[in-house]
């Protein structure tokens, strides 16, 4: 039985990485600040926005540094761009509509989903859109992802190269299965993975085990023989299952592959899994080291809008659809191969389960061979948690609410990721 763990940004936060879109906006308005000290024109602009001073006899560079105690204390890039909004009588700033929405997300919710936005705009194009073609927004989205990879690359440059470990992040990556995770229709898998274990040759045992940790393969087998030995005749008689759970070693329980799909574009989850056959990360959406394999766009089939989109038989709807890119490299295939070759668990890790990945997790979660779904949920400051969030979110990724709830483990045997 295996286990593949959704990775999501929540995993690259547990880091201590300011890798929200809110971060990225922030930079992003930095940015402009450095630009603008430097500008010897009144009028400065990019593909997202345009800043003016309302006086042309002016530059921003003349300006900027007449304002002494500006220059000295740069502030944030989202302070400055405040002070200009304060001040209508002196700039301009002029928005895009696309990421006017973006900002205004972040101003009156505090957050914003730039892959939910864009397809909110996509979805327009269904009745009567604010852009005169797709081409138009799409280059919009094109110009924020690459900034976004040029802003992340930074990020991942600075802190990421030398990453310590989180001890209970990694805990939880290699925990053994339990029987309490495993749903109920899976029973007969759980039962049958259980029997696999008991009648595993030495061989076989010593490379699973190595594979996890090589310093401690003798102590485990002998703990792995002991057992045997003292339950030998009874499982000879009633079977695995007469055992009780708590006398089995935990080497009985542990997967035997785990694959960590990373929705991240940094690396922060291969720092986790050590170098053996049974352990891979998949960069279902791309690496910033390869800009060019980056995903960032929408992928819901399973929405009405989508099977309208397809119906306006115009290519340029589609190019940013993750489902169409993911043929783009052998990433989903593996995943693919990975859930088709054994039952698995999924364990979600910082990854919120919206419907920008709906087509993707719907297939995990609905697959045959999936026997548990198990969410590590973010514990907040004043105690309270995002589990429920998370799982009305999974929610939204199923057809047979049925399944769902057999499938999705209760918050009695979850616990916080970094906890």
């Amino acid at each position: 039985m295996n286990r593949i763990v959704l990775v999501g940004n929540g995993f690259d936060l547990a880091h201590g990485f300011q890798t929200r879109y809110e971060d990225f906006v922030n930079w992003y308005w930095e940015q402009w600040l450095s630009k603008l000290r430097f500008c010897h024109s009144y009028m400065e602009s990019d593909d997202l926005c345009k800043f003016t001073l309302i006086s042309h006899q002016d530059t921003w560079h003349s300006h900027l540094f007449a304002r002494v105690p500006f220059i000295l204390h740069k502030p944030q890039g989202k302070d400055f761009v405040e002070e200009i909004r304060r001040n209508p009588d002196t700039y301009i700033i002029e928005e895009c509509r696309f990421f006017k929405e973006i900002c205004k997300s972040l101003y009156e919710k505090k957050w914003v989903d730039i892959e939910n936005e864009y397809y909110k705009f996509l979805r327009s194009f269904l009745a009567e859109s604010q852009y005169d073609n797709p081409h138009i927004l799409n280059r919009e989205l094109d110009f924020i992802k690459s900034r976004l990879i040029e802003y992340l690359t930074s990020i991942q440059g600075e802190y990421i190269q030398d990453l310590p470990q989180n001890d209970n992040i990694k805990q939880k990556i290699f925990s053994p299965f339990t029987s309490k995770d495993i749903s109920i229709n899976a029973g007969e898998i759980w039962v049958n993975f259980l029997k696999s274990r008991y009648e595993l040759s030495q061989n076989l045992w010593k490379d699973l085990l190595s594979s996890y940790n090589e310093s401690d393969v003798y102590d485990r087998l002998c703990r792995i023989n002991s057992f045997k030995e003292k339950y030998w005749e009874l499982t000879k008689l009633m079977g695995i299952k007469i055992v009780p759970e708590e006398e089995l070693p935990e080497e009985f329980l542990l997967p035997d592959r785990i694959m960590l799909l990373n929705f991240n574009y940094t690396q922060t989850a291969d720092a986790y899994l050590p170098k053996a056959n049974c352990f891979t990360v998949n960069h279902i959406h791309g690496e910033l080291s390869k800009p060019e394999s980056v995903i960032f766009g929408y992928g819901d089939e399973l929405d009405e809008g989508y099977k309208e989109l397809l119906k306006l038989d115009e290519n340029e709807y589609l190019r940013n659809m993750k489902t169409i890119r993911y043929s783009e490299s052998g990433n989903y295939r593996n995943m693919l191969s990975f859930i088709e070759s054994a039952p698995f668990q999924v364990c979600i890790m910082g990854h919120s389960c919206g419907n920008s990945d709906r087509t993707l997790l719907n297939t995990l979660f609905e697959h045959k061979n999936c026997v548990s779904i198990k969410p590590f949920y973010h514990q907040k400051e004043d105690g309270s948690d995002n589990y429920l969030d998370i799982v009305q979110n999974i929610c939204r990724n199923f057809t047979d609410m049925k399944l769902m709830r057999d499938r999705v483990v209760n918050k009695t045997f979850c616990t916080s990721l970094s906890s």
